[in-house]
């Protein structure tokens, strides 16, 4: 029997243990199929919507060749082609897409459209990001992170988040951690942890193995990896990057704070895109504005030494999000688990 299909995956603790485990392992299978270049294709004739309100590189190149390689055939609505909410409710929506498509990837800002378009669906909708959660990412760095843990299991490292945690990723490792087991660190200023709701909701009384502090040698010793993300974006006011840049410009992810980890083998991961020089507008920008040299929330340095993982992590998506979908749209899985069980 396959609990995952036909089922919506808006946010981890959509899945159980065991279903996410399921989607790591059959990602390893297919990502290995790949690059024998004797991947099975699990999708032939499937059709995909893209609902993106909001643009993406690597999430919609994931999405997009994930349904080639797989056989599907893929439409891409972004929000300049369709009348989401503006001119068509998200209810009259979806009950067209229900009948054109087999799944839809979703990508916007409020998680509340998603969840309206979820309760209307007939068919599986997946989070590619809203403003509170981003589990298909968190799926890419849950495969990396087991590629490159040794001597241990996942269940047993510890995970620290560096810089703003108050956003999707750092929401969502929160449902991961508590799922997985691994231990979850959070450092960053108060103004920006986790609302305390959002904590609560997920850890209730089972807080052991987390912690948010705004002490950074204390907060990353013995981490396994450290995880970051970008603090600014062009869509934030003058005033939210001055106040951002003044809080959070000692967490920068440097090889001053990784010496704090006391790991040589401390592993760093960042889901894209990065600021860690000035060759793109915004990081241009903020580095004159801010007589910041060295990259904004990680260092050239850092990112050079560590690039190997953190493109690997981008890569991952790609295979993630296959198995998201073959799982997610084949109710007889019997061939793919056979393939799990040879792993």
């Amino acid at each position: 029997m396959n609990s995952l299909y036909k089922k919506h995956f808006l946010k981890m603790q959509d899945c159980t243990k065991y279903e996410i485990n399921q989607i790591i392992n059959l990602a390893q299978v297919i990502k290995k199929n790949r690059n024998n270049k004797q991947e099975i294709k699990y999708l032939k004739n499937k059709k995909i919507a893209l609902v993106f309100e909001q643009e993406s590189t690597r999430t919609r190149c994931s999405f997009e060749v994930a349904a080639f390689e797989q056989g599907a055939q893929i439409s891409y609505l972004g929000s300049g082609n369709i009348h989401l909410g503006y001119k068509e409710s998200l209810a009259d929506t979806i009950q067209v897409l229900n009948r054109l498509y087999d799944g839809i990837g979703y990508r916007g800002l409020q998680h509340n459209n998603i969840k309206i378009l979820s309760h209307y669906a007939k068919i599986p909708i997946w989070n590619a990001l809203t403003k509170k959660y981003h589990p298909t990412q968190l799926l890419a760095d849950l495969l990396t992170i087991k590629e490159y843990t040794v001597n241990k299991l996942v269940s047993e490292i510890t995970l620290v988040y560096v810089g703003d945690a108050s956003n999707n990723i750092a929401n969502t490792l929160l449902e991961l951690s508590l799922i997985i087991g691994f231990k979850l660190r959070l450092v960053s200023p108060k103004e920006y942890w986790p609302k305390s709701n959002i904590i609560d909701k997920i850890y209730k009384d089972n807080k052991k193995n987390f912690l948010c502090t705004e002490n950074i040698q204390s907060g990353v010793k013995d981490a396994d990896f450290i995880y970051t993300d970008v603090w600014l974006s062009m869509g934030d006011s003058k005033k939210e990057w001055d106040k951002k840049i003044h809080l959070l410009k000692k967490y920068q992810i440097n090889q001053q704070l990784l010496s704090y980890t006391k790991n040589y083998n401390v592993k760093v991961l960042h889901c894209l895109p990065a600021l860690h020089d000035q060759n793109t507008v915004i990081s241009k920008k903020i580095s004159e504005l801010y007589n910041l040299q060295d990259g904004i929330e990680i260092t050239n340095e850092v990112f050079q030494s560590n690039k190997d993982i953190i493109f690997n992590q981008s890569e991952n998506k790609l295979h993630t999000i296959k198995s998201l979908m073959i799982l997610t749209l084949n109710k007889n899985i019997d061939y793919i688990s056979t393939q799990l069980n040879n792993l």
